[in-house]
């Protein structure tokens, strides 16, 4: 399964459609920052899954603030990260990660790009697809691994 994930669009829409039609992926996660620019995914490509969070920037959303899922072996935990103030450190994004059994845990708000394995728990960063360098990552989940590539739109 090839996931596209991303963060921190800000408003950006043809940067967001521009990655998707680029990857080609089975499943999109944005990590919040989005303002709306989800849907435009959900419109452009009705058949691709979306799951989403909002950040910091979205107080008009209804969304959730973090998510938890299972997708194949892997278990997600996804937030936006200003909420376990990841701007001053991850350990208390990490540990909460763990409380939840997260095999993988994703997150935005700085607009850095971070990838880390820790004890087993994938920790990613995509960055900012809408601001600064334009960068999100890929996750390619094959035979119970997964492999992680940033890419710069």
């Amino acid at each position: 399964m090839r996931i596209l994930v991303m963060s921190d669009s800000h408003g950006n829409k043809d940067a967001v459609l521009r990655a998707v039609a680029r990857e080609s992926p089975d499943m999109v996660l944005h990590l919040g920052d989005h303002d709306r620019d989800c849907s435009a995914i959900e419109i452009e490509y009705p058949e691709i899954p979306v799951r989403s969070v909002r950040g910091n920037c979205d107080r008009s959303s209804y969304g959730l603030d973090t998510d938890e899922f299972t997708v194949g072996e892997k278990r997600f935990f996804i937030t936006h990260g200003n909420l376990y103030r990841v701007k001053t450190g991850y350990s208390h994004i990490i540990d909460s990660a763990r409380r939840k059994g997260a095999d993988v845990l994703l997150f935005g708000h700085t607009h850095d790009t971070y990838y880390s394995v820790l004890d087993g728990l994938a920790i990613i960063n995509p960055g900012s697809i809408g601001m600064d360098e334009k960068t999100y990552a890929v996750l390619d989940l094959k035979d119970g691994a997964i492999e992680c590539e940033f890419m710069n739109l």
